[in-house]
């Protein structure tokens, strides 16, 4: 549906759009608020009901990327339970595995069961 309205001073239409318009920005507007809530989690290490677990890892086991940025990969720390090597394990986890969901000061160990 188009509304028409004449300008009395140059005689031409301008139109609107209702309708089609409203619907593509509600869409785009819930789309932007998807992606902000999928990239938080990302931000917290969740990710497909799983979670960044740092200072359970073996050496030669980590997931990805340490926090000191010495490496890129997975599988390449070199020190059992090093606090910025991470795995990813199902979420609500971690801390019951010993380790804890950001970074941090000194080496990990997961408790014994």
């Amino acid at each position: 549906m188009i509304d028409s309205k004449t300008t009395a001073r140059t005689g031409t239409r301008t139109g609107t759009r209702t309708g089609a318009g409203s619907a593509a920005l509600i869409s785009a507007a819930l789309a932007l608020a998807l992606t902000a809530g999928k990239a938080e989690a990302q931000d917290r290490g969740e990710v497909g009901g799983q979670e960044q677990c740092y200072g359970i890892a073996k050496a030669g086991q980590n997931d990805c990327a340490n926090t000191a940025g010495t490496h890129i990969c997975a599988g390449q720390s070199t020190v059992d339970f090093d606090r910025g090597e991470w795995k990813l394990v199902a979420a609500g986890s971690c801390r019951r595995l010993g380790g804890k969901l950001q970074g941090f000061q000194g080496v990990g160990q997961p408790e014994e069961s």
